[in-house]
């Protein structure tokens, strides 16, 4: 089966956080207080696949304050971090989603990630993945974690469902400022 068919059916995407979302790293503050870096491209294109009618979520097993915030940021709600289990977080929000593993797809990027890797319809990881990963997921992005990578997976699921024209056309079709204050 095809990428673009396996993606035809996808109705979540999930995303693991630190190594995909952002490039792992992770910036501890003298006040205990951490920082990192989020992509805002690969932000906007969750906002895109929202609106297009596919659920995004987070999947992370490391706590960490920030993954919250740039959810709220983004509009997800579907928000697992600091799990003990990827794989029984996973086949929670399956059952409380009423969806099928082939309704899925999950980008991941390190061992931690292969069990759902393994389950879901699409699986995926960033460039720069541990070559454990990258042997074993259906797709592998052209961009490394935090820089792209989770924006070309989202176009990818876009364009098989024949979504993306419709983004693009909203922002073609964009009244002007100027316009809008005339009319």
């Amino acid at each position: 089966m095809s990428i673009e068919s396996q993606a035809t059916g996808i109705k979540l995407v999930l995303f693991d956080v630190d190594g995909v979302l952002t490039d792992g790293r992770v910036q501890i503050h003298a006040d205990g207080s951490e920082s990192k870096t989020f992509g805002i491209r690969d932000g906007i294109a969750m906002v895109w696949a929202q609106r297009a009618g596919i659920t995004v979520g987070f999947l992370s097993a490391r706590p960490s304050p920030t993954t919250p915030h740039r959810a709220a940021q983004l509009g997800i709600t579907l928000v697992y971090h600091g799990v003990s289990s990827k794989l029984t977080a996973y086949e929670q929000i399956l059952m409380d989603k009423h969806l099928t593993d082939r309704d899925v797809a999950y980008m991941g990027d390190d061992v931690v990630d292969l069990a759902v890797l393994a389950r879901v319809g699409l699986s995926a990881a960033p460039g720069d993945a541990v070559p454990e990963v990258r042997s074993r997921v259906h797709w592998v992005s052209r961009a490394h974690a935090g820089n792209g990578a989770a924006r070309e997976l989202i176009e990818l699921i876009l364009r098989a469902q024949n979504l993306w024209d419709d983004v693009v056309a909203a922002y073609l079709n964009e009244p002007s400022a100027a316009r809008a204050t005339n009319q």
